[in-house]
């Protein structure tokens, strides 16, 4: 399977050169979508490669790249961890470069995106299968530089400079975090391979490498307080590609945290406990600002600091676990973990890709402009839908699934020795709790007034533009559809897969604990609750179904069905149009108001009409006016906490620096080089102090 590996590599590189190359010829539709067909194409040939590396064949499967990057020899292996994330990874690379070759040809002509997104899918592909760690810090860069690109392709866009410097800084923190715990860990174990960490004792290097590549893999998933970048560079992406930002290459930090844990064994004590503090805090925070936001690529992109939250604390359960030695603990942790990035792959892939042909549709990320226009473009709809109600965590969907492993992971605190431990799982679990509730207001609020309410005003007074995803979107979203769907039917089967791919991990064994019977789940511990996702697939239609034939056939003869029909999200009484009807902002203030505790806000009335007349008591000509009646505007914004009260009392003294920094870039290569020297020595004295 090694020749698949490199042809899916090559088929990203044809397409990046086809983008980059293709000039003139963009101006037909056609052309424009061959890049990402190719990206699809390359994807698909990885994601059977993952696939059959996770049937027992994973020690056969390598690609030699011998010893040219001058570290010891390199090569791709897909060992069974690399062999899971790469069939979760690029199978839905797949279908979210299909549903962007359905999108670019009506929105994109411009050359480079499609080059960016191959270079991120490479990199990616590089990150969760290198053995070596030179080579695994340069795809690490590679895909940093993706970022940046992608984050600042879209020029039409006032704040595109501002999100891609942004993305750019924080991936190169993440990188610098990366570099150095690789430099202390190969420092220890005098070998660049990955496998040599293994044998690092416990104790302060141990400790301190653990850290630095947490710090690293939690700016790349969003982990509060590093989360500040995500919302911009998401919303600052072109529209048809922030489904591969969000649901395909954040799936390379969560690589990094599981390999990390393969690799180092037990954390600290410390890191555990704090990790999984934060990672509740960013769940509730992330939904808490998805909640009140304007615009919806801005709740979707929100909503993965969510999910990053979710994802880190089920990974926290199972550090806990791994410190404590509690095998079945650290097995029901990962399994959570895994199942939500399943869940959130493929969701926030099905979001982005239906809201860029919503938001072209509407030319507006607006949700006040984008009421009812889920009616227009059904197929855009039934993905911005489905994937809602996943992440909203409602059954019978994968995100249910999900959601439900991991509150019943974080129940487990009655389980452990020791009452910090304890008191962390229990506080976790309040705020996971809290999130969970938040999320569904969320979605309801897209779900009910994108997809199913009423077309708003202006949709009469404009036709908007056709672009429903286009046939390859098309195909790409009964993909993700049908997928996500038939994981949630086919949970336990998706737990054998889990189970397989984290034997290196946790053995088979001990996560197939999960498993009640071959189709009821159980969260590894036994006879403490049960669920059969397959058994809701059955029961749901069956029980809807029986409330139809009864309302049909019952006691009220059909009665029950004739009731006063009223437009979707508008008062129940009669006569009630217009202004008086629900908006999102005003569906969303309940939230806001609830919230205030998580969120800072500033409210703004500003007066739009006035009507003026004359005072009684200044009747004669050129009297004083006094004001009878007014029309009022009313806006409020919610404050980013981090951002303002973290980062932004530091911009001014960065930026004096800066200027002095300028200084130094006299445009003398022996300059550079004599930099570049310092900076060399600087890394090695500190990495041998630490050694």
């Amino acid at each position: 399977m090694s020749w698949l590996i490199a042809l899916g590599l090559l088929l990203f590189a044809v397409a990046a050169v086809a983008d980059t190359v293709m000039g003139p010829m963009r101006a037909r539709a056609q052309l424009v979508a061959l890049p990402y067909l190719g990206c699809a194409v390359g994807s698909g040939c990885l994601a059977a490669v993952g696939a059959h590396a996770l049937t027992g064949h994973g020690s056969s499967v390598r690609l030699d790249l011998g010893t040219w990057l001058g570290f010891g020899p390199s090569n791709l292996a897909v060992d069974r961890l690399t062999a899971l994330f790469w069939l979760l990874t690029f199978a839905v690379a797949a279908a979210a470069c299909l549903t962007a070759a359905g999108w670019a040809p009506e929105r994109l002509r411009e050359r480079g995106p499609a080059a960016y997104a191959a270079l991120i899918l490479s990199a990616v592909a590089v990150v969760e299968s290198a053995d070596n760690a030179f080579l695994f810090l340069l795809a690490w860069e590679a895909l940093t530089a993706g970022f940046y690109l992608l984050a600042g392709a879209d020029r039409h866009r006032p704040d595109t400079a501002a999100a891609s410097m942004t993305t750019f800084a924080f991936g190169k923190i993440s990188g610098a975090a990366l570099l150095i715990g690789l430099l202390l860990l190969a420092s220890s174990s005098g070998s660049f391979t990955l496998a040599g960490f293994t044998h690092i004792p416990p104790g302060a290097l141990h400790s301190t490498a653990w850290t630095l590549l947490v710090v690293a893999f939690a700016i790349k998933v969003g982990l509060v307080p590093v989360q500040v970048w995500m919302p911009r560079g998401y919303a600052a992406a072109p529209a048809g590609l922030r489904a591969v930002m969000a649901g395909v290459a954040v799936n390379a930090g969560f690589y990094g945290l599981w390999r990390t844990l393969d690799l180092l064994g037990s954390p600290p004590a410390w890191l555990a406990l704090i990790l999984l503090l934060l990672a509740a805090a960013t769940a509730l925070l992330g939904i808490s600002h998805a909640a009140v936001q304007g615009r919806l690529e801005r709740v979707i992109a929100y909503s993965s600091v969510e999910n990053a939250g979710l994802i880190c604390t089920g990974y926290a359960v199972a550090l806990v676990g791994a410190r404590l030695g509690e095998a079945r603990l650290t097995a029901v942790g990962l399994l959570a973990a895994t199942l939500q990035t399943t869940a959130h792959a493929i969701a926030k892939t099905m979001l982005f890709a239906g809201a860029a042909s919503l938001e072209a549709a509407a030319q507006t990320g607006d949700l006040e402009q984008l009421r009812g226009m889920g009616r227009r473009l059904p197929w855009a709809a039934t993905g911005v839908a489905i994937g809602s109600i996943t992440l909203a965590g409602l059954p019978p969907t994968a995100g249910f699934v999900s959601e439900w492993y991991l509150l019943e992971s974080l129940m487990q605190q009655f389980r452990l020795p020791h009452l910090p431990y304890a008191l962390a799982l229990a506080a976790a679990g309040a705020l996971i709790a809290l999130t969970a509730g938040f999320a569904s207001v969320t979605f309801v609020r897209i779900v009910g007034m994108i997809v199913l309410g009423p077309r708003a005003e202006h949709h009469l007074r404009r036709e908007p533009r056709h672009i429903d995803l286009g046939r390859p979107g098309r195909a790409g979203m009964v993909l993700l559809a049908v997928g996500g769907l038939a994981m949630a039917a086919l949970t336990p089967l998706e737990i054998r897969v889990i189970t397989t791919g984290l034997s290196g991990i946790i053995p088979a064994p001990v996560s197939r604990g999960a498993l009640k019977s071959p189709w009821v789940t159980q969260p590894v511990y036994g006879d403490f609750s049960i669920l059969s996702p397959s058994w809701l697939w059955v029961t749901m239609p069956l029980l809807f179904t029986a409330v139809l034939v009864i309302l049909l056939v019952g006691a009220s003869r059909g009665r029950a069905l004739h009731v006063r029909r009223v437009p979707a999200w508008r008062s129940a009484s009669g006569g009630v149009y217009g202004d008086d009807q629900y908006t999102p902002f005003g569906y969303a203030n309940p939230a806001r108001r609830i919230l205030a505790g998580v969120l800072i806000t500033r409210t703004r009335t500003t007066p739009l009409t006035s009507q003026t007349g004359a005072s009684a008591l200044y009747p004669a000509a050129g009297a004083r006016p006094t004001v009878t009646g007014a029309v009022l505007g009313y806006s409020s914004d919610v404050v980013e906490i981090i951002e303002t009260y973290l980062y932004r009392p530091f911009l001014r003294p960065l930026r004096a620096l800066v200027q002095v920094v300028k200084r130094l870039q006299s445009g003398r290569l022996d300059a550079y080089l004599a930099y570049m020297l310092i900076a060399l020595v600087a890394v090695l004295a500190l990495v041998t102090a630490l050694a």
